[in-house]
């Protein structure tokens, strides 16, 4: 017995408990319904709107409706004069727009971010308009311009002009009357993006320039421009996406007239579908707009070295 009890085998270890793999699975439990949003809400959308640019599309003449390949697309570019003219005004706005809000969004940041009495209050008041939606800024511009009881009124009571007039529906005044209602709006984006970077300059850097005798405008150029490289491209480049897709200020201001001359191509896009009923020819243009601004994105983001060294 004794020998038995030498020879006995030690006990075996005890068995690792497998580790649950819920906890593995958890993180991916919890985004899932985001996931199912998202793919339910904007990439559902995304290809519906490539699969109906390659058909025939209007429930208004079901009988036409059906498969049509790239006709959509030859149509555009080859016999539709309103194509281009439309994506020549939304080049010519973006720019004008982008650029315009940038100069005036980059001096109210540098004006606001100075320390001055009621500077919280003059910061809302530089923000405010920017949590306006875009047709109430519409609805407000267009009671500005209203020639009965707008700004041309006033003015034309002080002698500056003549009564009725209407600057949106002059199409010598029209383009200029939209840029400064949307000017409006902008301007605080670029404000509040461009304020939150200058936060992060650091102070030692605007000494050890005044020591070495730099001036106002070198420490500008050489020191805060550059570290608001990154800001100003990532705000300009959304920016100019939003404004080439702006619809509800130019539709409700204007409706891309007077004679079509405020017409963008997202406005134009709108009237083929929603006025037209042409959902497949519109949905071909929303491809072609797609492309356009996939592509200038990226030569933008390349010519301008977003996210390199600042030299």
């Amino acid at each position: 017995m004794a020998q038995a009890a030498a020879v006995a085998k030690p006990a075996a270890p005890p068995r690792r408990r497998r580790a649950s793999a819920t906890p593995r699975r958890l993180p991916y439990l919890l985004i899932g319904p985001a996931v199912l949003l998202m793919l339910g809400f904007i990439a559902y959308p995304v290809i519906s709107v490539f699969y109906y640019s390659l058909q025939h599309y209007n429930p208004t003449k079901p009988w036409r409706n059906g498969f049509a390949g790239f006709d959509n697309f030859v149509r555009i570019f080859t016999d539709d004069p309103v194509f281009l003219d439309t994506l020549v005004f939304s080049a010519k706005w973006v720019f004008v727009e982008v650029g315009l809000q940038l100069l005036f969004g980059l001096a109210l940041a540098l004006i606001v971010n100075q320390t001055f009495v009621g500077r919280g209050v003059g910061r809302a008041l530089v923000f405010s308009p920017w949590a306006v939606s875009g047709v109430l800024t519409s609805a407000i511009w267009v009671l500005l311009y209203n020639s009965q009881t707008g700004i041309t009124r006033y003015l034309a009571d002080m002698g500056i002009g003549s009564y009725g007039t209407s600057w949106l529906s002059d199409t010598s005044t029209v383009f200029s009357a939209a840029v400064v209602a949307d000017l409006w709006r902008g301007v605080p984006f670029f404000a509040i993006l461009i304020l939150a970077d200058l936060q992060s300059v650091s102070k030692d850097l605007y000494e050890a320039a005044e020591v070495d005798g730099a001036s106002r405008l070198k420490q500008f150029w050489h020191i805060t421009l550059p570290h608001l490289k990154d800001a100003i491209i990532l705000s300009t480049l959304l920016r100019a996406v939003w404004e080439f897709n702006n619809v509800d200020l130019l539709y409700t201001l204007t409706g891309g007239g007077p004679a079509g001359v405020t017409t963008t191509l997202p406005l134009y896009i709108a009237n083929t579908s929603v006025d037209a009923h042409d959902f497949g020819y519109a949905s071909a243009l929303t491809t072609v707009a797609f492309v356009i601004l996939l592509f200038c994105s990226i030569v933008y983001l390349r010519l301008s070295k977003f996210g390199g060294e600042n030299k």
